[in-house]
């Protein structure tokens, strides 16, 4: 019995072995994300807050008040609700310490009353610097006219100007601040979690393989039929009966394949190429060459002999080159089954990205390009 069972062993692993070298191993490219990496979820959204208000402190680099009207009039109107009336007298009212500027702050979800968030402040007249400024009480409203925060503080613009009668020297923007934690929330939005007992996951980047895994992956570990797509950016989740702040944390926290599309990015400008892993190109033919003419000119003077009561001229010289780049030979670029081996062929057939670009755009227009190609 205990040869036999030795050799009934032997003879399993052996099986074993066998069957390994058949099963697909995933390729070696293949990444996981999170599922909260690649989502955002129902509801939960940054609202955009924007007011306006008087930058006071600076040193004589504000707007002038001559030419900047509504800054004038918001320093009076400030001065009058402070107890001080110069309506009669504003013609007088001649500082260059104070900037009209429009703040702007973004409020995170699930904030509170109380909390603090950070707000830039740009200058809208013609102040030359806000360094150095302190910005006065300014409301800030959402879309819906109301307000929901509060700022004020000192200035920091990471900027400095120097320079001369003859030349001046910037570094960084001196006309737009930064106020860390400059704000107060004074009013919350209310973010409601599941209200309905559904709440839906929306995909950064629209794909339908992308979305089924997402799906699938939180009926297999979360539980059996709770998640459907219901469209290539969509993924709808039935949260009945459960916590949805637990739920969403143990969904976020998944690791997925994302799926990619097969797609050729090209900016003409700066003559850059980007393409995706998926980019595969069927076998071409492809000649490349350029006609370059070259023209120098080396006028050379030419004097006249001594006491010849001749005069000094500029005999034209003009050379021609004409090349048409005959070393280049009709290449063959093959199909290949991985990104790389794309880039390695192109790059054999010696062609720089400009070349490059008109090249993709001739394969795709042959056919053999199997990916959308998008030329900005």
């Amino acid at each position: 019995m205990g040869r036999g069972a030795s050799v009934w062993v032997r003879a399993v692993m052996a099986a074993v072995f066998m069957l390994s070298l058949f099963v697909p191993v995933s390729p070696a490219h293949a990444i996981t994300v999170r599922v909260k990496d690649i989502v955002d979820y129902e509801g939960v959204r940054d609202n955009q807050l924007v007011g306006y208000g008087l930058v006071v402190g600076l040193h004589g680099t504000g707007d002038r008040l001559t030419n900047i009207i509504f800054t004038r009039e918001t320093l009076i109107s400030m001065l009058n609700r402070l107890g001080v009336n110069i309506r009669d007298r504003e013609i007088q009212l001649q500082t260059h310490d104070v900037a009209a500027v429009m703040v702007t702050a973004t409020l995170p979800p699930f904030s509170h009353g109380g909390g603090r968030i950070d707000v830039t402040v740009s200058a809208v007249g013609d102040a030359q610097d806000l360094t150095g400024g302190t910005l006065l009480v300014t409301p800030l409203q959402a879309a819906d006219g109301e307000v929901y925060a509060v700022a004020q503080g000192s200035l920091v613009t990471n900027a400095f100007t120097a320079g001369g009668q003859a030349a001046t020297v910037t570094r960084n923007i001196p006309t737009s601040g930064h106020i860390a934690n400059g704000g107060v929330v004074e009013r919350e939005v209310p973010v409601k979690l599941g209200e309905t007992g559904v709440i839906h996951l929306s995909l950064h980047n629209p794909n339908f393989t992308t979305a089924t895994r997402v799906a699938e992956v939180i009926n297999r570990r979360i539980g059996a039929h709770m998640a459907q797509v219901d469209d290539p950016r969509t993924i709808a989740v039935d949260l009945t009966g459960r916590n949805p702040s637990l739920t969403l944390y143990r969904i976020g926290d998944l690791q997925i394949e994302p799926d990619t599309m097969a797609k050729v990015v090209v900016d003409e400008a700066s003559g850059t190429i980007v393409m995706g892993d998926s980019v595969r190109i069927s076998t071409v033919a492809i000649a490349q060459g350029n006609l370059t003419i070259q023209v120098t000119e080396t006028p050379q003077v030419a004097q006249p002999a001594p006491f010849s009561n001749g005069v000094t001229a500029v005999v034209p010289r003009t050379q021609a080159n004409v090349s048409t780049d005959s070393s280049h030979r009709l290449g063959i670029l093959r199909e290949g089954p991985t990104l790389a081996s794309l880039v390695a062929g192109m790059n054999a057939l010696g062609m720089g990205p400009r070349d490059m670009i008109g090249i993709l755009q001739a394969i795709k227009a042959d056919g053999a390009l199997q990916a959308d190609l998008e030329v900005r």
